[in-house]
């Protein structure tokens, strides 16, 4: 096995093609990268390292990195200190209130694991003997993962054809790195599979035809002369979301349940997912675990909780809030969804109690999560303060490692993305919504900008898109429950990992 610096050389594959990324790994390993004896005599298995690549879709599966910075920075999620638990040195509250640096664990952590993941896919992507689909598929998902570093950092590091291993990776502006992906996606169109509904765990051309609405959809934010705006959204681009989303060939699933539950793969609403199975889950058990209390069934880490003004964004009896069926409560007593008040053991009668025995309740006192919660919480509401919630299912087969898929892209999310481009100028016709209002159990609106953003915010909670959301509609700086003040500007984009810096052609983003 041969080492090499890591900042000076990152990967193998990056001297024998255009575009092939770098990434600074964890602490731990940062002074060296071992590369694979094959990939040095230029015998890549090109099935591997693509199945590597798609396993790299895991890292949006916990409750840290893509997930934390896309939600917990956002008005839907904050990770409160509760007494000795859950400080962790503060970067939970850190990201909320928008205060993080350059060395933020959960900010290095999803730039490593995003550039690790492109590198897998060039291995694939270089290699001299994987087929077509397989190349088609590896571009697409070193696309998918391009994308959300041009999200989160705004700055792309890649080596050109030739370059040397030791020479420092060049970098892509925001601007530059959104055209290369966005030509990505659409040279490999042809060559993707169609979706088979039961796999969305492939890539496949409805999966690329959203992944180009997004782009598209953004590209006034990721080519803005600042990054915290103002944003131009030209009237070409919406149409390019429009003929987009036209291309997918998908419906609504009947119960929107059917996208988070254990048989989630089923649903034909689902264009792209992490593929799990029982015993071979990725961290899906994050979504009934992080929220929910230690007693609770299934039993949770209690940390996690809702804001409330965002629970307050869902109109009463909204069917995406609360699923409260009678085979819910059975198994765990309580709806999945959002939870609040009285929390009850399976079957929905006996209720349960927190860890905090007193004279009055030797037993613990009964469990009520509540709307009011501080960033530090302490005293007799440590363990009930905030609202919980569980967007999955949870699979009682296999709790620990559990079947659900874990959802990428969804239709509802590209006839959302439709309905909006052709409000900011695309041609096209408005989306049929009546299949979308009718599963929600709550009247359907007229959608102007305002009602898009406040239903993104309803049928996409905790799918890792709300930071997205807040900045294309000028929200995520603005003052809110939790966070009372306007946050600086410099927060519209994470801090470049200090360690990375060490490549000279990258340069920490504005504020930092």
């Amino acid at each position: 096995m041969k080492k090499i610096n890591i900042i000076k050389g990152i990967f193998f594959a990056s001297t024998l093609a255009l575009g092939v990324g770098c990434t600074n790994l964890d602490e731990e390993v940062l002074d060296g990268y071992v590369i694979p004896e094959k990939a040095i005599e230029g015998t890549i298995n090109p099935v591997q390292f693509l199945a590597t690549a798609y396993e790299g879709l895991r890292n949006f599966q916990g409750q840290g990195t893509m997930f934390a910075l896309n939600e917990m920075s956002t008005d839907a999620l904050v990770g409160p200190t509760r007494g000795g638990d859950w400080d962790d040195a503060g970067v939970w509250r850190q990201i909320h209130v928008h205060t993080w640096g350059p060395d933020h664990n959960e900010v290095r952590g999803a730039w490593n694991q995003l550039l690790s993941q492109v590198n897998n896919c060039n291995l694939v992507i270089f290699s001299g003997s994987g087929t077509t689909s397989q190349k088609a598929q590896a571009r697409f998902l070193r696309a998918f993962y391009y994308y959300h570093v041009i999200d989160l950092f705004g700055q792309v590091p890649y080596r050109e054809a030739g370059s040397s291993s030791l020479a420092d990776p060049k970098v892509w502006t925001r601007s530059e790195a959104t055209t290369f992906v966005i030509s990505e996606v659409e040279a490999i169109l042809a060559d993707l599979p169609a979706r088979i509904v039961g796999d969305p765990g492939t890539a496949n051309k409805d999966a690329a035809n959203f992944l180009l609405a997004k782009l598209y959809l953004n590209k006034g934010v990721f080519t803005a002369a600042d990054a915290a705006g103002p944003y131009t959204f030209a009237a070409a681009d919406m149409t390019k979301v429009v003929q987009h989303v036209n291309a997918i060939n998908s419906s609504l699933a009947p119960d929107y349940w059917d996208n988070f539950k254990p048989t989630n793969n089923t649903s034909p609403e689902i264009l792209f997912a992490s593929r799990n199975s029982p015993g071979n889950g990725g961290n899906v058990q994050c979504f009934w675990r992080m929220g929910m209390h230690y007693n609770q069934t299934p039993d949770g880490w209690n940390g996690f909780a809702t804001v409330a003004e965002y629970y307050d964004k869902f109109k009463p009896n909204d069917r995406r809030a609360k699923n409260a069926d009678a085979s819910i409560i059975a198994a765990f007593g309580n709806p999945v969804g959002f939870q609040i008040g009285q929390i009850y053991k399976p079957g929905g009668t006996q209720i349960v109690r927190d860890r905090i025995k007193t004279d009055a309740n030797p037993l613990g006192q009964p469990l009520k999560f509540t709307r009011e919660l501080t960033l530090i919480t302490s005293g007799a509401t440590l363990e009930s303060a905030g609202i919980r919630a569980q967007k999955y299912i949870p699979d009682v087969a296999s709790l620990g490692s559990p079947d659900n898929d874990f959802v990428l892209m969804r239709y509802s999310d590209a006839l959302l993305m439709k309905a909006e481009a052709i409000l900011r100028g695309g041609s096209g016709t408005a989306p049929n919504m009546t299949a979308y209002f009718a599963r929600t159990n709550s009247p359907a609106v007229t959608l102007d900008l305002e009602e898009i953003y406040a239903e993104r915010g309803r049928e996409l909670w905790y799918e890792e898109y709300r930071r997205n959301d807040m900045i294309r509609f000028g929200k995520f700086l603005q003052e809110r429950e939790l966070k009372k003040y306007v946050s600086d500007k410099r927060y519209a984009l994470f801090p470049i990992p200090s360690a990375a810096l060490f490549n000279p052609n990258l340069s920490q983003n504005p504020g930092y």
